[in-house]
């Protein structure tokens, strides 16, 4: 087996609001929409999102009503700082703050308007190495 793409698909309320989140903030392109329905990707490393509106009959009927939570969609990076203050001077809220783990994770996260959490990443040398 060869995998050619990673994509995650997200069960969300409102797909318009969080195809305009992923494009505007996140540099997503849209491959796909149609009613209840995007498909978007970025041409670097990142998983490609699908979004499904709750309730599509597309989705298995054990799960068309609920929405992606508990779920933390993480992408790693560089210049993480830069990134956080390139966001946050958009308007984008910064629902965790920069900030660096003793075992060198240095994190942030935003919230898109459906809940989903989008944490970017950087590693560092840990301080005590």
């Amino acid at each position: 087996m060869q995998i050619t793409t990673s994509t995650v698909s997200l069960t969300v309320d409102d797909v318009a609001a969080s195809q305009q989140f992923f494009t505007t903030h996140l540099g997503y392109t849209v491959q796909a929409t149609a009613d209840g329905f995007a498909s978007l990707a970025r041409q670097d490393a990142a998983v490609d999102v699908v979004l499904l509106a709750r309730g599509t009959e597309v989705l298995p009927a054990d799960q068309r009503d609920r929405h992606a939570s508990g779920l933390i969609l993480a992408f790693t990076t560089t210049g993480i700082a830069d990134e956080e203050e390139r966001l946050r001077a958009a308007g984008v809220e910064i629902t965790m703050p920069l900030r660096e783990e003793p075992w060198g994770e240095r994190l942030f996260q935003v919230t898109d308007p459906n809940g989903v959490i989008v944490q970017f990443v950087e590693w560092a040398v840990p301080a005590t190495a």
